[in-house]
């Protein structure tokens, strides 16, 4: 990592990214999970990171599946809520080591080129991994991985008169629950064309996947947490460039389709690979997208940053990150210009950026710094359809974010020594809105030493959440003048700050513990999903009613911090990441479930039969 200082501001420049590395650095993406869900390799959100060391030490082996022969220098991970994550790589007999560790939760996962990635405790394809309990000073010298050899896909790409495509990035996606949402999602690695046109995508698990090839150029734009760096004139031959291209290519899926709902399933086996995957990418007429920003003052807002997000990513495409139509910035006079979008149902986004330039061999790298939450940025967005033709005189309208204040609670009034810095976050659940994709920061505060906050900068709908919580404590409750919005999150509406907001916190946490037996034995592999009795809950954004849990290497499980209610439970043989989110599965796994009541600080002791689900 490069370190600049640029007129007195420090950046750390993590990548300079062309169109395939982007892509390839950000295709392995952290899905966040319900809160309370234990075993997940890192803290939860909200919770402070408290490093702790030990003297405890896990031991295993890896190892083919098909002939047990070691897998060597394979890269194994160790992650936990107490520890910073370590690596390790395997010797000559497949072995691996991690010391020093304190008791506590562990996840341990292996990488290698070739090979399905896996987890320790992991039997089937996207099954998550089994956690590894440890007691202080314990060697657990057993913690071995089965690696099956990764199944492959691979084929050719043409254009339209049946040439080769070079540089190309080629996707496998996975159709996948999340957010609320069935999307396709990235799974694996990516490939890149090369000058034959050729490509192969490997290490896949066995699974049913949609391939998709996409075709860029210009500037790309790299986001890492709130700074955009945007490379322009890098060779790139787009629009940056002076060159305006009329002509372009749609993300295209095979067997050479721009419609995601029309794409044809390709179901490798278990190390077997797929062939013969050719298809064409689908021409498209680019067209310029050109107006004016118009602030709240009624001037023109100069610097503007400008960014056309797909209306329809969302479901049918990948992750809207790596689907942008075109981004631009504002002139002195609030004028854009946005070359080479795509036809397609956009959602033009607006925010007001600041900008730090640097010139260097006739190439110009911007950094941009996202000003929302700062109280004096504006943003906007409006809806646009592009068609063939150009279209011109869009006008968009910025208005300020507003504010949201309040106070944090601490249930019982008694406020715990010793406690972290305590900040409130105000997360975007719209993801066509101006606040961003569902999920993305936007918004914060620091807490003040009478527990107020204030955050400034606000649009969109929000849902508030405390970061950096003291341990023992979780989120009981969030209520703006007396009305629960823990779960539906606050709709921001223009020049309408919002105050009263209260976020309770307690530390009467509720836990569920159990096992599972098959008949009369006890059942060492299994997955348990618990979940709300109101179905409405399921669909929340980033709900906190639904949870997983897999046993632990004595066949125990464990699920944290669950709201007091009613719930559902049920343990079945598998269920793929992610699929308990999808409301048909968790509508069918009801019929056969356990409902139980969780009072607020209860530890619950449930244990339950296999279900055949």
């Amino acid at each position: 990592m490069r370190k600049i200082s640029i007129a007195g501001v420090a950046l750390c420049l993590v990548a300079v990214c062309t169109s395939a590395s982007l892509a390839q650095t950000q295709i392995q993406t952290i899905q966040v999970g319900p809160a309370g869900v234990d075993g997940m390799p890192m803290p939860m959100p909200g919770q402070a990171r408290q490093l702790k060391t030990g003297t405890g030490r896990i031991k295993g082996r890896l190892v083919t599946t098909d002939t047990g022969m070691p897998v060597r220098r394979a890269l194994v991970r160790i992650s936990g809520p107490d520890i910073m994550p370590k690596t390790a790589t395997t010797d000559a007999n497949g072995g691996y080591e991690f010391r020093d560790l304190p008791a506590g939760r562990f996840n341990i996962n292996a990488t290698k080129a070739g090979f399905v990635t896996m987890n320790y405790g992991q039997t089937r394809p996207f099954e998550p991994g089994k956690a590894i309990d440890l007691i202080e000073a314990q060697v657990l010298d057993k913690a071995n991985i089965a690696m099956p050899r990764g199944s492959a896909i691979s084929g050719r790409l043409v254009d339209e008169f049946g040439e080769p495509v070079a540089d190309a990035q080629v996707t496998a996606l996975r159709s996948a629950w999340v957010n609320g949402r069935r999307r396709l999602q990235p799974a694996g690695r990516m490939a890149q064309t090369n000058d034959l046109g050729h490509y192969r995508i490997y290490g896949l698990p066995p699974g049913e996947y949609y391939v998709s090839g996409t075709l860029r150029g210009g500037g790309e734009v790299f986001v890492m947490e709130s700074v955009t760096a945007t490379i322009l004139n890098a060779g790139g031959g787009g629009a940056s460039s002076g060159s305006e291209p009329r002509s372009g290519y749609a993300p295209t899926y095979f067997p050479g389709t721009p419609n995601g709902a029309d794409a044809q399933r390709i179901q490798p086996a278990l190390g077997q690979e797929m062939g013969n995957a050719d298809f064409g990418l689908q021409p498209v007429r680019l067209v310029k997208v050109s107006g004016a920003v118009i602030g709240s003052d009624g001037r023109p807002v100069e610097g503007a940053m400008m960014q056309t997000v797909p209306r329809n990513a969302a479901e049918t495409g990948p992750n809207p990150l790596f689907a942008m139509g075109g981004s631009a910035r504002a002139d002195r006079n609030g004028q854009f210009t946005l070359n080479g979008i795509a036809p397609g149902d956009y959602t033009l986004q607006v925010r007001g950026v600041q900008m730090i330039t640097s010139s260097a061999g006739g190439d110009t790298m911007m950094f941009t710094r996202r000003l929302e939450g700062d109280g004096q940025s504006e943003s906007g967005s409006v809806p646009l359809t592009v068609g063939g033709e150009d279209v011109t005189n869009v006008m968009v309208m910025t208005s300020k974010g507003v504010s949201a204040s309040g106070r944090v609670v601490f249930d019982g009034g008694t406020k715990p020594s010793n406690t972290p810095p305590l900040r409130v976050s105000a997360m975007a659940i719209d993801a066509d809105g101006p606040a961003g994709m569902p999920g993305m920061p936007g918004g914060s505060a620091s807490l003040t030493p009478d527990s107020t906050f204030e955050i400034r900068g606000l649009s969109g709908t929000r849902l508030i959440r405390p970061t950096g919580l003291p341990a023992g404590w979780v989120l009981k409750s969030v209520t703006v003048d007396g009305a629960d919005v823990t779960d539906t999150g606050i709709a921001i509406k223009p020049n309408q700050p919002v105050t009263g907001v209260e976020v309770t916190l307690t530390s009467k946490s509720t836990s569920v513990t159990g096992g599972v037996t098959t008949g009369s034995e006890p059942a060492t592999d299994y997955t348990i999903v618990i979940f709300a009795e109101d179905a409405e809950k399921w669909t929340a954004p980033m709900t906190r009613h639904v949870a997983f849990a897999r046993p632990n290497q004595e066949g125990r499980y464990r699920i944290r911090d669950l709201p007091a209610g009613s719930y559902y439970a049920i343990a079945v043989p598998y269920i793929a990441q992610g699929e308990w989110n999808d409301p048909d599965v968790l509508g069918r796994l009801k019929t056969n479930a356990t409902r139980f009541t969780l009072a607020e600080g209860e530890a619950q002791t449930l244990d339950l039969k296999l279900s055949a689900n």
